[in-house]
């Protein structure tokens, strides 16, 4: 099993839940960043825009869970640095595994499906990106899904929603408050929020994503819908506020409001979700909001 972007902070909780996993028999992670030390596991270090590091990445590995990516606000900092990593590199890693049977699954995202979004989002709800992250994940989507239609790849293309709870501010996310507020509760800092509090958005735990990507690398045929969004809680911001509260009671925090008009367009407004094409093949979401709260930390 080869885990790419495992030094991120998705990529380290997957490597973690495999480790952990009595049928996963050999381990390779792969990152330009420092990776987990667990034991028995190959680690390299590299870029995968070499086809040196690519050639050793995907060598002997039965599945390949693809998480290494340029994240959206770095994404539209840099066009150029993400076509090369979103693009070309993962186009490449998918060009070396054809015809191989490797299961292969890419970690694609909600934001393929942008910002208009209807009453209600299902599986059937179309890609309309906005963002070049969003987009060149679509395109990744769209080669997958041909190739695993003509029978050259065995892959699968997950979209989570917002993962919580990163530590630390990370400028390539235009979602990192999402993540600022579970921390500055614990802490006991106070924090505004560029949402309004009857705001909702799409959230789960990274322990539940991981187990998720984890799933789809190890599960059986999955059948022929590769492309699929993964179940999520959609909370409201002032909900997401009280299970902190709940989950810290002696918190001194003060949790302030000052709405940004585009943020609130791409992560404030989302509609319920519905996943029942990725439910029936096992994949969960967290079971509420406190429990979301829980397993963040």
């Amino acid at each position: 099993m080869t885990v790419t972007g495992a030094g991120g902070f998705l990529g380290q909780r997957v490597a973690r839940v495999l480790a952990a996993d009595a049928r996963v028999t050999a381990l390779r992670l792969v990152d330009h960043a420092a990776l987990p030390d667990l034991p028995g596991a190959e680690g390299l270090t590299g870029d995968l825009a070499d086809a040196g590091l690519r050639a050793r990445a995907v060598a002997d590995a039965d599945a390949l869970i693809h998480l290494a990516a340029i994240p959206g606000g770095a994404a539209e900092a840099d066009p150029a640095l993400a076509h090369r990593v979103n693009l070309e590199a993962t186009m490449a890693l998918m060009g070396a595994l054809r015809g191989r049977g490797v299961r292969f699954v890419f970690a694609s995202t909600v934001a393929v499906l942008g910002d208009a979004l209807p009453a209600v989002v299902t599986d059937d709800t179309p890609p309309a990106p906005r963002l070049i992250y969003g987009a060149q994940k679509a395109m990744v989507e769209t080669w997958l899904d041909t190739l695993a239609r003509r029978g050259d790849l065995d892959g699968m293309a997950l979209r989570p929603a917002g993962i919580v709870a990163r530590d630390g501010t990370d400028a390539g996310l235009k979602t990192a408050f999402l993540s600022r507020v579970f921390h500055a509760l614990r802490r006991g800092e106070d924090i505004t929020l560029p949402v309004s509090p009857d705001g909702a958005s799409w959230l789960a735990s990274v322990e539940t994503v991981a187990r998720n990507f984890v799933h789809a690398a190890l599960m059986p045929d999955p059948g022929p819908r590769r492309v699929l969004t993964l179940p999520a809680l959609t909370v409201r911001f002032d909900a997401l506020v009280a299970a902190l509260r709940a989950e810290f009671p002696d918190s001194p925090s003060r949790v302030t409001h000052d709405p940004d008009p585009a943020i609130m367009a791409a992560f404030g407004r989302h509609p319920p979700l519905h996943t029942p094409a990725a439910e029936a093949l096992g994949f969960v979401r967290d079971a509420d909001a406190r429990a979301l709260v829980r397993a963040a930390f």
